[in-house]
């Protein structure tokens, strides 16, 4: 297992609005290994892609997220 951090929370939102990997995928023209990636958090999109997904979410950019202050 990775010892690296979660930096966003993109399975976490899609969870919460009943959405899956391959509904986002469909919507932000990605494939799914590539959203499968970004939810794992094994890659990160970029600021432009993750702008999109939370246009595409109706959230705030920054509830795909993991806060760097508590």
């Amino acid at each position: 297992m990775s010892t690296k951090k979660p930096i966003n929370r993109i399975r976490v939102v899609l969870a919460e609005q009943d959405r899956t990997n391959k509904w986002l995928a469909e919507r932000v023209g990605k494939s799914r290994t590539t959203v499968s990636r970004w939810c794992t958090n094994e890659m990160q999109p970029s600021l432009e892609t993750l702008r999109e997904i939370a246009e595409v979410l109706g959230v705030d950019i920054r509830e795909l997220l993991v806060p760097t202050k508590a």
